[in-house]
C-alpha cells in the first residue's frame, strides 16, 4: 500500500520539527512530499537538513494552497498511490493517526478527517468544533455520551488542514480548483464530492494538533473573503447556475439598497464589488463548472490516461 503525505509550505520554519517529526515517526510508512511556495525563511533547506527522507519541490513562486497541492496529487496519481494524506504546515499528527484513518477507510468516503485539537492539545480546534456541531450526523453526540463511538461518522464539512484522500475518488473528482488561491478551495472540493454522491467523514479515534489559534487571518477579511464566498456559491455543481444567479441578483440588490439607506459605506462597497465581480467572472465560473464535471478535473496528466 502506497500512501503519500503532502505538505504545502510557506515560511513555516517554526513548525518544521513538530510537523515533519510526527510524519517521519508515523506507525504507517508514507512518502513525504513538500511543495514549497517560495519560502523566504529557509524552510526548504531546513527540511532537507533535518529530514533527508522528505522530498522537497520548490515551485519558485507562491501558487497558493490548492494549486500547490495539485502538484502533489499529480505525483501520487502517477505513482498509483492508494491514499494521500494532506497536512497543513502548522499541524502535526500522533504516531497512529494515519494508521487509524487508513484502517477506518471505506470506499464510500472520498475524505476522512481526524479530530482536530488546538496546538496545546487541551481543546478542540475552534474551527473544527464548529464543523462538528453544524455538520455531523445526529447520533454522534449520543454515541459520545454512551461511549460507543463508531469508526466513522459522516459530516458535511471538514477543513483541509488534515485530509486522508482515497485516490480512487481523486481519479474521479480530481484536484483543487486553482482559481482559489487560499481559503475556499476545500469547500469547493467538498461540493464536488457531493456531486458524485461520495461522502466526507471524521474518524473520532484519530487526532491531529493544529497550531492556528493565534494566527492573524484579518487580511483575508472584506473583499477577498467575499470573492471566495462567491466562488464557492456559484461553483457548487449541486445546484442550478441559473437559479443561483437569479437568487443572488435579487438578494444582493436588496442588501445593497438596505446598506445605502442605513448609511453603511463599507458594506455598500462590498455589495457593489460582489455584483461587479460576478458579472466580470461569469464566463470563468461557467468554464470552471464545466471542467469540474470532467473526470479527474484540474489534473491534466490524470485526464490524459
Amino acid at each position: 500500500m502506497l500512501i503519500y503525505s503532502i505538505v504545502v509550505t510557506y515560511n513555516g520554519i517554526k513548525w518544521l520539527d513538530k510537523c515533519f517529526g510526527s510524519l517521519v515517526n508515523s506507525t504507517v510508512s508514507t512518502k513525504i512530499l513538500v511543495i514549497d511556495n517560495k519560502s523566504t525563511d529557509g524552510t526548504p533547506d531546513q527540511i532537507r537538513l533535518k529530514f533527508p527522507s522528505v522530498e522537497v519541490i520548490e515551485t519558485g513562486q507562491n501558487l497558493g494552497f490548492g494549486k500547490a497541492n495539485n502538484i502533489g496529487l499529480t505525483r501520487a496519481l502517477d505513482e498509483n498511490a492508494d491514499y494521500v494524506f494532506l497536512l497543513n504546515q502548522d499541524a502535526w499528527v500522533e504516531t497512529d493517526t494515519i494508521e487509524k484513518l487508513v484502517s477506518a477507510q471505506s470506499l464510500d468516503y472520498a475524505i476522512l478527517s481526524p479530530v482536530h485539537l488546538n496546538g496545546q492539545g487541551d481543546a478542540l480546534d475552534f474551527g473544527f468544533a464548529n464543523y462538528l456541531l453544524n455538520s455531523l450526523t445526529p447520533d454522534f453526540t449520543s454515541d459520545i455520551y454512551l461511549n460507543r463511538l463508531k469508526p466513522i461518522y459522516e459530516m458535511q464539512y471538514a477543513n483541509a488542514a488534515a485530509w486522508l484522500l482515497n485516490m480512487k475518488c481523486v481519479e474521479l473528482v480530481g484536484g483543487f480548483d486553482p482559481s482559489f488561491f487560499m481559503y475556499g478551495e476545500d469547500g469547493n472540493y467538498m461540493h464536488r464530492i457531493k456531486y458524485y454522491r461520495l461522502k466526507i467523514g471524521v474518524c473520532p479515534s484519530a487526532r491531529i494538533y493544529h497550531d492556528r489559534q493565534f494566527r492573524d487571518d484579518k487580511k483575508w477579511d472584506g473583499l477577498y473573503a467575499k470573492r471566495n464566498l462567491l466562488m464557492i456559491y456559484f461553483k457548487d455543481l449541486n445546484k442550478s447556475l441559473i437559479r443561483k444567479s437569479t437568487r443572488f441578483l435579487i438578494s444582493q440588490s436588496i442588501a445593497t439598497l438596505k446598506d445605502i439607506l442605513r448609511l453603511r459605506p463599507k458594506n455598500v462597497i462590498i455589495d457593489i464589488y460582489a455584483i461587479v465581480y460576478v458579472i466580470v467572472s461569469f464566463r470563468e465560473i461557467v468554464s470552471a463548472r464545466k471542467q469540474a464535471k470532467q473526470r479527474c478535473a484540474f489534473i491534466t496528466s490524470c485526464q490524459e490516461k
